[in-house]
């Protein structure tokens, strides 16, 4: 019987700091991980808006390119990859080019 008191007082006690346990879980989480992501997220999503032509990018599928031309209505840009070869390509999987900007910082 005083066994079941026991673990009936350890349990309650235990309650609060399985809480603050679980928050400090959670903040640990969206300040190293999550807050980081939205962060990287929103510079592309800036990058993709600011697009020109003559950027030089890399689409989704990981092809190099530089933009030729942006048409807003569809969300399209078309890519030349190669001389003569253009391709059409969703806006949203238009990346930056690490080398071009790598060659600037130079």
């Amino acid at each position: 019987m005083s066994s079941l008191v026991l673990v009936a007082q350890s349990a309650q006690g235990g309650g609060m700091s399985m809480i603050i346990m679980m928050v400090a879980i959670f903040a640990i989480m969206w300040f190293f991980m999550i807050k980081p992501q939205q962060k990287k997220q929103k510079e592309i999503q800036k990058f993709q808006n600011e697009l020109t032509e003559g950027t030089q990018v890399i689409t989704g599928g990981g092809i190099y390119g530089t933009v030729k031309s942006i048409d807003l209505a569809k969300n399209t840009v078309d890519v030349k990859i190669a001389k003569d070869v253009v391709v059409t390509v969703d806006k949203s999987y238009v990346f930056k080019d690490p080398a071009s900007t790598t060659a600037v910082q130079k």
